[in-house]
């Protein structure tokens, strides 16, 4: 006689499995944005620690509602159909269902990533809904402490593998390209006709850069600035801290950040709030005076 399926038990372990899997492509994504080219790569905030709580209850709620509309439909169906056309359950329906129910929310969430990102994101989210129902099926007591117990050894070992990978260079952490004044010297654009053009001579013309006057006070449009000035190239204490200050009449930035790749460097400043992330970018076009 088979065990009746203990649905709260299931229901809690679907959450957990869920949470580990969050914290594990947390982990995975932390580490990859170390080795993409990204303004905040260089560090964090603090306070982050303090909003912990706050995203863990967030996390299990989340978690609840997808093992409500998600985990246990797949877990149910795939029963469904293993007793309908192979007169029992088989393990080997969940990932099936769990491939049909996952494709609408893997195409949302690849966002527009195009036929590879949608595969990927598909193939992601089928393996995030089948580990959960898989164990949904299950109908042991004592299931709950191995889980928790290996789910832990692989956030550990994620975690491990992702900090020795970035310290060995097995993963290479992005870092901006060192430049010097030469470097600057040239002309920068942003692709829509504000440009920043600078002479060896510590001379700058503007042309229809953007300012963040209008961010500041609300507005959702930018000004746009056009003027004579100076610039100076400040090197500081590495290649996350070196800047360009600039000084133009009526313009309302002071200095700008390096980024880019050595091959193609660039020039950002933050608009509006720096927390935002909304970045206002150049590239050089012409490296001549």
């Amino acid at each position: 006689m088979k065990k009746k399926r203990l649905y709260g038990l299931s229901l809690l372990l679907s959450i957990l499995t869920l949470l580990i899997e969050a914290v594990i492509a947390l982990i995975v994504a932390v580490v990859y944005g170390f080795t993409q080219e990204s303004p905040n790569a260089g560090g964090g905030s603090a306070l982050f620690i303090f909003f912990l709580p706050v995203l863990a209850v967030f996390g299990i709620a989340v978690a609840g509602a997808l093992s409500v509309v998600l985990v246990f439909p797949t877990a149910w169906l795939s029963d469904v159909l293993g007793r309908r056309f192979g007169g029992r359950e088989a393990w080997w329906w969940v990932p099936a269902v769990a491939a049909a129910v996952s494709f609408v929310p893997g195409v949302a969430l690849s966002a527009g990533t195009g036929p590879v990102g949608i595969a990927v994101m598909w193939l992601l989210t089928t393996a995030a809904i089948t580990v959960p129902a898989l164990l949904w099926r299950s109908r042991r007591e004592r299931i709950f402490g191995p889980v928790t117990l290996w789910g832990l050894v692989a956030v550990v070992l994620t975690a491990v593998v992702g900090g020795v990978g970035l310290a060995t260079g097995v993963f290479p952490e992005y870092r901006p390209p060192a430049v010097t004044s030469a470097d600057i010297v040239g002309r920068w654009s942003d692709g829509h006709g504000g440009t920043l053009t600078f002479t060896a001579d510590g001379r700058v013309s503007a042309v229809g850069v953007d300012t963040d006057t209008d961010a500041d006070a609300g507005d959702s449009e930018l000004e746009s600035c056009t003027g004579q000035g100076t610039w100076t190239y400040e090197p500081g204490r590495g290649a996350w801290s070196q800047v360009v200050d600039v000084t133009v009449d009526l313009c309302t930035f002071d200095y700008w950040n390096v980024g880019g790749t050595e091959s193609r460097p660039a020039l950002y400043r933050y608009i509006g709030d720096p927390d935002s992330g909304n970045l206002y970018r150049l590239t050089r076009t012409s490296g001549g005076s």
